[in-house]
């Protein structure tokens, strides 16, 4: 289990890093223009999502995501033990992984965010993207196993620009996105109703997905 939890950890500590690094280069560089910014953001999380679940599926499942960990958790894939044990590396490497793109920008390490993402359509659409990303995995699991990680990574890339949240799908992520005030930063105070929605629509996916690709659930070791 160990390995699995390191395995967790350090998917989580690169994503993260990935998702904020790339959106702090991205400002940088796009001179204001804020579709440029958000294009280079969506491709390099998208790319990287791509290594780390190729890389690391065959360890841990490569979960990085405390929605994935609830729903393989109530499929029977995973312990319960366990799944606390994965959704605490996930906040840790994650926040690890915000705080090493600060270091890498020269940014303050320690920061709160004050970017406000709240609303109706905000929430709605963290719903939408977490629902569809979970169908994505039990889907592509099911059907074609191999296509995992270019089904994620695509998933996440298309729902960067067709959702208004920009898709954090991820209550990890989510949280250590509140510890940075730059391009993808969240306002902490907006922060509970995101994981919310996430969990909303991660368990609406897990009852729809038991519909549309039913078969027997694993027992958890423990």
């Amino acid at each position: 289990m160990n390995q699995k939890l390191i395995s967790e950890g350090i998917g989580s500590f690169l994503l993260f890093a990935t998702v904020v690094g790339s959106g702090i280069m991205a400002e940088q560089l796009a001179g204001g223009n804020v579709a440029v910014a958000l294009l280079g953001n969506t491709l390099a999380t998208g790319a990287m999502l791509f290594v780390l679940i190729t890389m690391l599926g065959p360890v841990s499942g490569a979960h990085f995501n405390p929605v994935v960990t609830l729903v393989m958790r109530l499929r029977g894939e995973i312990g319960s033990g366990p799944a606390l044990g994965y959704v605490a590396a996930q906040i840790v490497g994650g926040i690890l992984g915000v705080w090493a793109a600060h270091a890498m920008f020269d940014l303050p390490v320690f920061e709160l965010a004050t970017k406000e993402r709240t609303g109706t359509g905000q929430w709605f659409s963290e719903a939408i993207a977490t629902f569809g990303l979970i169908l994505t995995i039990l889907g592509t699991v099911k059907h074609r196993h191999v296509w995992v990680p270019p089904s994620v990574a695509f998933y996440i890339v298309a729902a960067y620009w067709f959702t208004a949240s920009t898709s954090f799908a991820n209550p990890a992520i989510t949280l250590a996105r509140s510890l940075s005030d730059t391009f993808a930063g969240i306002a902490p105070g907006d922060v509970p109703a995101f994981i919310l929605a996430q969990l909303a629509g991660g368990l609406l996916a897990h009852g729809v997905a038991a519909y549309l690709f039913p078969g027997e659930l694993a027992q958890p070791a423990d």
